[in-house]
Formats: C-alpha cells, sequence, structure tokens
C-alpha cells in the first residue's frame, strides 16, 4: 500500500470509531448517516466511496436491510477504494456498493482484468473476493463506468466523436479527474496504453463531481473524467466521447460484505440486497442521480423514497 494510503487509512479509522462512540450512545435520535438502530455488535455498517452516487447507493441497501429488520448503519464518504476496501477487508466496514471492473482490477492488483462481460466479470470479481474472506451478491443490472466529456465548443472545435479523436488535441488540453486516476488502469495509464494520449498536465480534482464539472465548464481542464450516469452531463449539453476501443470494462454494482457478517445473518441478508439489485437498471440509477445531484436531495431521502416505490422500504406512517 502506498504511503498516502497508509496514513489514510490511520484517519479512516479514527473517523469510524469516532462514528461508532457517537452512534452508540443511545442518547440523541440517529443522525442522517444512520439508518436504523444504533452502533452496537453486530450491526451491518455499509460504507461508501467519496462521490455522490456511491453515498445514494449506501443508502438504498441499507435502506432494504433496515426495512427487514437488519441493525445497520451508513457511513457516507470514508474515500477512494484505496481506502474503504482495505477498511472493508480489515473489518472495519462489513459491506460496500461496489463496481465489477474496478474492484477486480483493485483487488486482484492489475493481475485479472475486466471485459465487458457482466458475467465474466463479476465471476471473476467473486472468486478474487472469496479469497480474501468476501461475498459479492448479485450484480445489478445497472452501470456506471468512467466517462471521457468534452464541452460542446471543445467537440466542435476539434470535431471530437470518439476518445481516439484526441489524438491530436490531447498534448494541448489539461485532463482533470480524481487524484487516484494518475494510477488507475482505466483512466490516465489506460488512455496512454489504448490510445496513446498524453494530456499536456493532470489537474488532480474530484470524484466525478463539482469541481471537475465547473472546471471543465470554466476551461481550466480540456477534458474531464465523469461518469456514464452523470445527469449533468445531458443537463449541462457535455459530450461524452464514444470509447471505440473498449477501453471501459463492466462496471456493473454490486454489494461486496464480509462471509462473517453474511454467515451470521445467512441467505435473508443476501435475497435483501439481491431485491434491490434486481430492480436497479442503469436509467433508475441515473435518476437517482438526478434527484441528488440536479435537485439537491438528500441521498438518504431519495433512497427511501425509491424504495418505497419498489415495495422494498418502510411504508411511510
Amino acid at each position: 500500500m502506498p504511503r498516502r494510503s497508509v496514513i489514510g487509512a490511520v484517519c479512516l479509522v479514527l473517523v469510524i470509531a469516532c462514528a461508532a462512540c457517537t452512534a452508540s450512545g443511545g442518547r440523541s435520535p440517529p443522525g442522517p448517516a444512520s439508518v436504523g438502530g444504533d452502533a452496537g455488535p453486530g450491526v451491518i455498517t455499509v460504507g461508501s466511496f467519496d462521490f455522490p452516487e456511491s453515498v445514494l447507493l449506501a443508502y438504498l441497501y441499507a435502506g432494504v436491510l433496515s426495512a427487514r429488520g437488519y441493525p445497520v448503519r451508513v457511513l457516507p464518504d470514508l474515500g477512494s477504494r484505496e481506502l474503504v476496501e482495505p477498511a472493508l477487508m480489515t473489518g472495519l466496514v462489513q459491506l460496500v456498493p461496489e463496481y465489477t471492473g474496478s474492484a477486480l482490477e483493485f483487488v486482484s492488483l492489475g493481475r485479472a482484468h475486466a471485459t465487458a462481460s457482466v458475467a465474466a466479470t463479476a465471476a471473476a470479481l467473486a472468486r478474487w473476493m472469496a479469497a480474501r474472506g468476501i461475498v459479492t451478491a448479485r450484480p445489478a443490472a445497472a452501470q456506471d463506468a468512467n466517462a471521457i466529456v468534452v464541452t460542446g465548443a471543445t467537440a466542435a472545435r476539434y470535431r471530437l466523436r470518439t476518445i481516439a479523436d484526441l489524438a491530436g488535441a490531447a498534448p494541448g488540453l489539461v485532463f482533470g479527474g480524481p487524484p487516484e486516476c494518475a494510477e488507475r488502469p482505466d483512466c490516465l495509464p489506460g488512455l496512454r496504453r489504448a490510445y496513446g494520449l498524453r494530456f499536456r498536465a493532470f489537474a488532480g480534482l474530484d470524484a466525478g463531481g463539482p469541481l471537475t464539472r465547473q472546471a471543465l465548464q470554466s476551461g481550466d481542464i480540456g477534458v474531464a473524467l465523469l461518469f456514464t450516469t452523470d445527469p449533468a452531463v445531458a443537463a449541462h449539453h457535455l459530450v461524452e466521447l464514444a470509447d471505440d476501443r473498449g477501453l471501459q470494462p463492466a462496471e456493473n454494482v454490486i454489494p461486496v460484505l464480509r462471509r462473517a457478517t453474511a454467515d451470521r445473518y445467512g441467505a435473508g441478508l443476501l435475497a435483501a440486497l439481491d431485491a434491490v439489485s434486481a430492480r436497479l437498471s442503469t436509467a433508475a440509477l441515473t435518476a437517482l442521480n438526478a434527484q441528488v445531484e440536479l435537485d439537491g436531495r438528500h441521498p438518504r431521502a431519495v433512497a427511501e423514497s425509491w424504495l418505497r416505490d419498489q415495495g422494498l422500504g418502510r411504508r411511510a406512517s
């Protein structure tokens, strides 16, 4: 693990420990990061990455568990995969909504390569996770992959429709995305390998969030890494360049949880998670993201409303 991840992991331990202390006091009502019950022994802690969709997914899966009587809490915005996956492996969190392709590349340390095949990628992830004491639930139909995005003006100026079309323009453009993009095989290294792209500079911003979008629209960067389910791409008339050389693998949403947790609660726990995945399409996830990112609703409220509509949540009293 890189030194920065070790330091970050120590900070993450403190964040989770403090959250547990606060939640276990039992003197005040649960805050916005809690879904049912206090953080005592046996509570299932659902962690999320540090971008809105991941927080939303954490509340979706935690919400269905809470509705079925499981003790659960959500710890949102814990950080990048370099922090969250070690937390899962060591038991600091018990459940994380993941993405099949990226998770496979990470957990295998690049020894297993995800493909566009949903089934093959999910099966490979299950094998690699099982060796580490982690169980994978059913993958959802919903996928969210990296998207290489430019403004309409940039697309028109350089006649861009595909990522390959960036070859001539890249040396004069700044690429922006999450800091970890510089090391991820499906980000900058992949763009160099598959497309031969070398940008003028890289700006480490956020994971498909407002900093990246603002930098793109203001012209501070010329190309951005966003996500295919980001509703702001269409809302702000941005242009997603086609991945014409198939760099991005299958990225289906998939809950991953510790085997000890799955064993403790039995088949009903996985069945509850699978019930959400069975109903979650890419279009549905994009629409839910729009409620959070464009309408400003809290991810927990959006998740609870959708679960009720699907017959999976608690009924409003």
